[in-house]
């Protein structure tokens, strides 16, 4: 026993120098940066970022050995709190308001901590945690999202620890999930099973989803897990599970109408009804006449109020204010209302002119529909790309990859007290993710 371990960290000494320069990275991640260091941080995410793919290239069929980096590089930041984002301190006061069977969306924050009688543990900390702006609005995550942060808060025994080791077991679940499905996906639709790894192993999934605790990827493993159902025509429970992915978060209800050439009439009418069905009954626990109002106007904030990382807006911004003297509050707003219009069009394009019986194109449509709401999207913060990422394993895309490597440049606005973006770095983050684009579209166009 002890001569095959012997020669197989020989055989393997590369790649296992490789992993323990990524575990000493990833320590240093999350125990000793603070979110203001942006030089150490690029540092640090360009060395991981340049490490994972020498991984891949070097092992890329040694399955299980890249499983166990990939869990390793996330048991990392089990017992941290994260350091790049204070969302958790809202995930966790809302599963402690769903834990006492009180409803998040009905109340603000900023409401709520006046009460005497709160019930909620560590409640002040919380609600200084999250931020003003966490505050003054009404919960915008869906109703399994909020039954996962009660039972984080449950198993976290009002420790906030606790409760955020809790949270992080089930983002390394989810992804430990994804990488499954997605490599049996892959095999399914003739891809290599090793493209899986530009996922597990990806720094921006390891440190957004596990280290600062973003539910995407709980998401996307519902996501993927009803794409692999589908691959083997289970229609009834690629439904069920596809609503699931939809009570995590909302963006796979952009992708509906796309179904609607891959079944036939009859089949598609099944899936739609049992994904509303489903969704229906997640969401009927937690309804109460001023739930809906609430909950749509926390939504259209992200439309017309906030703006973050934007790429297309930003260049119009800059040319309304320089020559026309446009008011940046007045702008998004219009924008706002402008770009959801865009995105429908874009969805029925792809819905009636792309040939989607086939669950590749089926899945490549998906990728363009996200990627043009994304490219003129207001708001895109780092883990929104991993959507891109996953999606665009299961097709012969590569750009949402390069995206994952330079969106790192937006947390440059963190460093700042004010946070206040520096538009040279998001040109370049840009400027490289459209050049990537267009070359593939071009090359992909020239092979076919």
């Amino acid at each position: 026993m002890l001569n095959q371990i012997i020669k197989y960290c020989k055989l393997h000494k590369l790649a296992i120098l490789l992993s323990v320069l990524s575990l000493v990275f990833y320590y240093v991640f999350a125990y000793q940066l603070e979110r203001t260091e942006f030089i150490k941080l690029l540092t640090l995410f360009a060395a991981l970022f340049f490490l994972c793919y020498k991984l891949i290239q070097f092992e890329k069929w040694n399955f299980k050995f890249l499983l166990v980096v990939g869990i390793l590089c996330r048991a990392v930041f089990l017992f941290i709190e994260p350091n790049l984002s204070q969302d958790f301190y809202r995930f966790i006061w809302d599963g402690e308001l769903v834990s006492h069977f009180m409803n998040p969306y009905l109340n603000v924050p900023n409401t709520l901590i006046k009460q005497p009688d709160l019930v909620i543990a560590n409640a002040q900390e919380l609600y200084d945690g999250m931020g003003s702006l966490s505050a003054r609005h009404y919960s915008n995550y869906p109703p399994l999202n909020q039954l996962l942060f009660a039972l984080a808060a449950l198993l976290g025994g009002k420790s906030i620890v606790g409760t955020t080791i809790a949270i992080r077991l089930f983002a390394i679940g989810a992804d430990i999930g994804i990488f499954y499905f997605g490599r049996k996906l892959l095999r399914n639709i003739n891809k290599s099973a090793y493209l899986i790894f530009w996922y597990f192993l990806n720094p921006l999934v390891i440190i957004e989803l596990t280290g600062n605790l973003h539910f995407e990827g709980v998401m996307l493993f519902f996501f993927v897990w009803a794409l692999y159902l589908l691959s083997v025509h289970r229609v009834k429970w690629a439904g069920v599970i596809y609503a699931c992915a939809i009570s995590i978060k909302l963006v796979p209800l952009l992708f509906l109408p796309l179904f609607l050439k891959y079944f036939n009439l009859k089949k598609s009418s099944l899936f739609y009804l049992i994904v509303g069905a489903t969704s229906l009954l997640l969401f009927a626990p937690f309804y109460s006449p001023d739930f809906i109002a609430n909950y749509s106007k926390t939504i259209g904030l992200w439309f017309s109020n906030f703006e973050f990382n934007a790429g297309l807006y930003n260049g119009i911004k800059q040319i309304g204010i320089q020559f026309f003297d446009a008011k940046p509050w007045e702008l998004i707003k219009t924008y706002g209302k402008i770009t959801p219009i865009i995105t429908i069009i874009a969805v029925l394009l792809f819905t009636f002119l792309r040939k989607n019986q086939k669950l590749s194109v089926l899945i490549s449509s998906m990728l363009w529909v996200l990627t043009l709401y994304y490219l003129m999207s207001a708001t895109v913060h780092p883990w929104y790309v991993i959507f891109l990422v996953v999606l665009s394993i299961f097709t012969e895309y590569r750009f949402a990859i390069a995206w994952s490597a330079v969106i790192i440049l937006s947390y440059f606005a963190y460093s700042l007290s004010d946070f206040k973006e520096n538009l040279w770095l998001l040109a370049i983050e840009y400027i490289a993710v459209y050049t990537f684009l267009i070359y593939e579209i071009i090359a992909h166009r020239n092979k076919t």
